[in-house]
């Protein structure tokens, strides 16, 4: 089930991976979301949204069991238009949706192309998950990680296919360090054992500047996207 959207859905045309659409255009670029509960995702959302949309044509597909609660969030902050905004109602674990079968979400970002076209970017976040969450290739083409400071600063030791394979790491919540005991420079160690030169973003979002970083590196994978080079 989709918000906002209670007809039913056209015949998908299913090009999923392929970076063509079917009219030869290249689609968006796909970059999904996950991490645990109450790690951050939806503000990471919601904050890549406002640093990003008036340079780039962006929609979001959130994905929760049984509510709408994170799409319902986004649009009311109004990071972005209505109908640039779609949820998932997994009626299962998250990962279910985003690994084993993508085809909601796969429905959900193809009618959102086809629809808004052209877009360059299209969010899909993740409901909270464990550390066991990876998104297929099938639906989007690099992943983000969200993890978050006030679980522990043992969360990045523990690590789990999420922390270790992500194409990015964000460790959240800094500003909470002190509140929490958390050690962010055993964090940072721990995260590079895990993962090696795959980079690892520290940001808040109480500040204006704490998506910045993360932004720019979307960005970054966004003009490799539009020149045709592989991310």
């Amino acid at each position: 089930m989709h918000l906002d959207h209670s007809e039913t859905f056209p015949e998908r045309h299913t090009y999923s991976a392929d970076p063509l659409r079917p009219d030869g255009s290249r689609r968006a670029l796909r970059v999904g979301l996950g991490g645990p509960v109450g790690s951050g995702k939806t503000a990471t959302v919601a904050a890549l949204c406002r640093t990003l949309r008036d340079r780039w044509r962006i929609a979001a597909v959130t994905n929760d069991i049984y509510t709408r609660e994170d799409a319902e969030y986004l649009l009311r902050e109004a990071v972005l238009p209505p109908e640039r905004i779609t949820a998932v109602e997994t009626g299962a674990c998250p990962h279910t949706a985003i690994r084993d079968d993508i085809s909601a979400n796969l429905e959900a970002v193809e009618h959102l192309e086809e629809t808004l076209h052209p877009l360059d970017l299209v969010l899909v976040e993740s409901g909270g998950d464990n550390l066991t969450a990876t998104f297929s290739k099938g639906l989007v083409d690099v992943q983000i990680f969200v993890i978050d400071v006030a679980s522990g600063d043992d969360i990045p030791r523990k690590g789990g296919p999420g922390i270790t394979t992500a194409d990015l790491l964000i460790i959240n919540k800094t500003d909470l360090a002190p509140h929490v005991g958390a050690d962010l420079d055993t964090m940072a160690i721990d995260a590079k054992r895990q993962r090696g030169d795959l980079p690892v973003i520290f940001t808040h979002l109480t500040s204006d500047d704490g998506i910045r970083e993360v932004a720019d590196w979307v960005t970054g994978h966004l003009a490799q996207w539009r020149a045709g080079a592989a991310v």
